[in-house]
């Protein structure tokens, strides 16, 4: 029987522009399953980025509850919400975020710094997560000596170094050419494929969605269709 990984029930995200209350997710119920490569679709205002950011814990709910891994994370406090988040979700954005004065072993090392661990074994799994998405032989490279799909990579190594439960992919290829765009999507399918990883991806291009194994539809906080 397949596990739901994610799993969201009547989620309702409201914000307040002025006096105006706005609401972005209208009762909004959805399941991942684990091992799932999911793409998330849908124009600009729909509601993608909020969602993800409810998954990821960056954000709570109105309403409606919001379950990852067996955890019911709507209903921990902000503490406990950074310490899960730290073990049990990866983020790859658009623009990679990385620390430019350091290089790409210490980007990748940056999530262990929250955990009780020794210096020998972050720089193990950085080097681990980094061989996984080919870079060690640039480890010692800083950001501004690499290319847009190599800091990509090494945004995608940080996302992975905790092993987490879910990747969370904001348009992780939005700022990138097409022939580098689908080596990182060739990235993105082996740590689906052959490491077992759930991955939920907002993305804006239909090549890139078509990479998935499934696509959801939003539209004005409206889950629409799944395919």
């Amino acid at each position: 029987m397949t596990e739901a990984i994610v799993r969201l029930t009547d989620v309702v995200k409201n914000y307040r522009k002025g006096r105006e209350r706005v609401e972005v997710l209208h009762e909004l119920s959805l399941e991942i399953e684990r091992g799932e490569f999911c793409a998330l679709m849908g124009p600009s205002g729909s509601g993608k980025t909020t969602l993800l950011n409810l998954i990821g814990g960056l954000d709570q709910p109105t309403s409606g509850s919001v379950e990852v891994n067996g955890q019911q994370i709507d209903r921990l406090g902000s503490r406990a919400l950074a310490r899960w988040r730290a073990g049990h979700v990866g983020f790859i954005f658009q623009f990679y975020n990385l620390m430019p004065m350091l290089n790409a072993q210490r980007n990748v090392e940056l999530p262990l710094l929250l955990k009780k661990m020794s210096g020998k074994e972050r720089h193990e799994r950085a080097r681990t997560a980094l061989e996984i998405v080919g870079l060690a032989d640039r480890a010692r490279h800083l950001p501004r000596e690499l290319s847009g799909g190599q800091e990509q990579r090494v945004a995608i190594a940080r996302a992975i170094v905790s092993d987490p439960d879910v990747l969370l992919a904001d348009e992780p290829t939005g700022d990138l050419d097409r022939a580098t765009a689908e080596e990182i999507l060739d990235l993105l399918n082996t740590l689906n494929e052959r490491h077992g990883k759930t991955i939920l991806m907002v993305t804006h291009d239909p090549a890139a969605a078509e990479r998935a194994g499934r696509r959801v539809q939003l539209d004005k906080g409206r889950l629409l269709e799944t395919a």
